[in-house]
């Protein structure tokens, strides 16, 4: 039982560190990757993404274009 106190106390000290740094504790849910099915639905939805942006020239201008901003960006910082 005293381990587990300790191991109390550590947490609770390491927590109060966070919130006094001006953090605080979430909970995020994300998608199973080892569930059944996960990769099977990964690749319908990006081929559904793909197929969308393979009929979309203005998608393609707009990142072009942001594209050259960034190169042009990066040769004015060199």
């Amino acid at each position: 039982m005293v381990a587990t106190n300790d191991v109390n106390t550590r947490v609770k000290k390491h927590r109060a560190a966070l919130r006094a740094a001006g953090l605080r504790p979430i909970q995020i849910w994300v998608p199973d990757t080892r569930s059944p099915g996960f990769a099977e639905e990964a690749r319908r939805q990006c081929a559904i993404v793909a197929a969308a942006d393979a009929g979309d020239r203005d998608l393609d201008d707009f990142m072009d274009a942001a594209l050259r901003d960034l190169d042009l960006d990066d040769e004015s910082d060199a």
